[in-house]
């Protein structure tokens, strides 16, 4: 692993493309890595419980479990731009990464005592506002440190290793619920312990800062305005808009297992071991997906990653209760994710100079985590006055209408130049 202290020089750019030579991934890429793993351990031993203990635990509704869902996987979108902003004044990338990681450890031994369903609103309100202060920052450093043309690849790297924690997070707590007595709490007690470990990792192992982090004499001051500004960039724009489209139909993780359980009447005890489906072919294709997007175009792969969902929406809605059918569903969840977490934010990283790049990023995870938040609370509406199926043949439907505007939309395929400028 790549040890550096924070007081030393600044890490090198990551170096260019060389031909007949395979470019390794920047270390600073490893290390962050690294730090998602244990983060993601963390956080996935408690998003594996969650669904169930809301629901069958505190006997709460689909609405009410989809307010909540869409706390905790929406909140966020209030402070990223902030996270952005701080991160971008003065380079303050792994600064505003740590509070991020720190404020999210925090909160996971607050569920030991919260009973009711504002007091876990308001912790899980918290523990997304650290997600959302660390996420572009983080995703910021992957990009300056790596080379333009081997984005994909990078971006592809880091999201396995995150999955990797995102495979073993479920695991650990389908171990622990079958061997403690109090299970939920022995599993948020764990998931704290793990938490503070990755942030340690982060303090110690990722360098404060690199080279493409070095502010330029002319470059733009880091604003909330020269951020909003960037959407009079063409190609921000539609990046920005296609998000948010899609977003407004991706129906949530928490709502596919459900449903998977329902259909296939899986017994409580088995269910959080269902992410483990997701995570582990978002791990297997992660890194070739990519590399797909550096060669054939990052648009395209991130397009292809929403025909996948909409194929697994279509398996859920009719009444096939087959063996392969949580297999093949969890198979092209996973696929999605692999296709479109890290792609659009190594789309996105060419199209906003490096002054402005947490803050650029941050922009367009706030559109996308605003639109999956407003669709979290319709799909528990919907379910709640309508039913599971009628819901999932409307979100359906509304992905393949965002889909079909977002093929319209073709944002390009941005080339930079070594100053991370869009060429």
């Amino acid at each position: 692993m790549y040890v550096a202290d924070s007081r030393s020089t600044p890490a090198a750019p990551a170096a260019r493309l060389t031909p007949g030579r395979r470019p390794a991934v920047a270390p600073t890429v490893l290390a962050l890595g690294a730090v998602s793993l244990i983060t993601d351990v963390s956080s996935e031993m408690v998003t594996a419980v969650l669904p169930l203990y809301l629901v069958t635990g505190l006997g709460l509704s689909p609405l009410g479990f989809g307010l909540l869902d869409g706390v905790y996987n929406g909140f966020s979108a209030l402070v990223r731009l902030v996270g952005g902003h701080l991160a971008d004044r003065g380079g303050r990338h792994k600064a505003v990464a740590v509070f991020g990681y720190g404020l999210s450890a925090v909160c996971k031994p607050l569920l030991l005592v919260a009973g009711s369903l504002p007091v876990i609103g308001a912790v899980l309100a918290a523990d997304r506002t650290g997600k959302g202060l660390r996420t572009a920052p983080r995703d910021a450093m992957i990009s300056l440190a790596s080379a333009p043309e081997t984005r994909g690849r990078a971006f592809g790297v880091h999201r396995a290793m995150d999955t990797a924690g995102a495979l073993i997070g479920p695991l650990a707590a389908f171990l622990i619920l079958r061997q403690a007595v109090d299970g939920y709490d022995a599993v948020f007690t764990v998931s704290f312990c793990v938490a503070t470990v990755g942030v340690l990792v982060l303090v110690l192992f990722v360098p404060a800062r690199t080279a493409a982090e070095e502010r330029a004499p002319d470059a733009p001051r880091a604003s909330l305005r020269a951020a909003l500004a960037l959407l009079g960039e063409r190609e921000v724009r539609r990046l920005a808009l296609c998000a948010l489209l899609l977003g407004l139909a991706t129906v949530s993780d928490s709502f596919v297992y459900l449903l998977l359980q329902r259909r296939l009447d899986v017994p409580d005890r088995w269910f959080a071991l269902l992410p483990l489906g997701t995570a582990a072919a978002f791990l297997l294709l992660a890194v070739g997906l990519g590399r797909l997007a550096d060669r054939v175009g990052r648009w395209r792969v991130f397009l292809g990653g929403h025909a996948a969902l909409l194929c697994a929406y279509a398996l859920l809605l009719p009444g096939w209760r087959g063996a392969a059918l949580p297999y093949v569903v969890l198979a092209l969840h996973g696929l999605f994710y692999a296709a479109t977490d890290g792609v659009l934010m190594a789309a996105a990283a060419g199209a906003v100079p490096a002054e402005l790049r947490s803050s650029g990023l941050a922009l367009i995870q706030t559109g996308q985590a605003s639109a999956r938040f407003v669709c979290s609370i319709a799909f528990g509406a919907a379910w709640t006055a309508w039913g599971d199926r009628t819901a999932l043949s409307t979100a359906a439907v509304a992905l393949a209408v965002c889909a079909a505007g977002a093929v319209l939309l073709r944002p390009a395929d941005v080339s930079e130049t070594d100053e991370g400028r869009p060429a």
